[in-house]
């Protein structure tokens, strides 16, 4: 499936069985690793060195878009949402296919986007807009609200997520120049 991506560097590999309903909306990077039962209904932007593990999905439709940039990881059964439903009762709930346009309820659709270094850690839920900052952790379990810009090199918890403590970030950095990534450390 990866031949069907819009662009695929080096030393990508995606795990059997994996859904990516729109290979042509998905760019990845080289030394890409997605783990078996991936599932993905959006556009997709990955950097390099990322990771996917086993049983992500990431959901919203087509004009949905994750963007996941170097150095990067989601943990086993991670479950990113870049467009929902708003449940305000404005409209029947589901899909378009299912729920012709003109019926359905109001649908929040704005990007996820993980910049450099950040990493999700197993069974935890970013909501629509979300943008995890350079260095962040999302620790396992705990959910992002909708719309929450994180701070950088600060490690995250809980439901609804809030940041617990300042992450060590010179060793990784220091490895990424070397390796030749031009990465500046983003501050507050």
């Amino acid at each position: 499936m990866v031949d069907a991506f819009a662009s695929c560097g080096e030393d990508v590999l995606l795990g059997h069985p994996s859904v990516v309903r729109y290979p042509e909306l998905v760019e990845v990077g080289s030394h890409v690793a997605i783990d078996a039962f991936f599932y993905c209904t959006t556009a997709m932007r990955l950097g390099d060195y990322v990771h996917i593990g086993p049983h992500v999905s990431v959901i919203g439709g087509r004009e949905a878009l994750l963007r996941m940039g170097h150095f990067t990881n989601i943990a086993a059964g991670g479950r990113i949402i870049c467009a929902s439903d708003q449940f305000q009762g404005a409209g029947l709930i589901g899909p378009g296919p299912v729920i012709p346009e003109a019926y359905r309820d109001q649908v929040r659709c704005e990007p996820v986007v993980l910049e450099d270094f950040v990493n999700l850690g197993s069974n935890c839920v970013v909501l629509p807009g979300c943008r995890l900052s350079q260095g962040t952790v999302l620790g396992a379990g705990s959910l992002l609200p909708a719309g929450t810009r994180t701070r950088p090199w600060t490690i995250y918890v809980g439901t609804p997520a809030r940041p617990v403590k300042r992450r060590e970030h010179a060793h990784m950095l220091r490895y990424a120049r070397k390796m030749g990534y031009a990465v500046e450390l983003e501050c507050e």
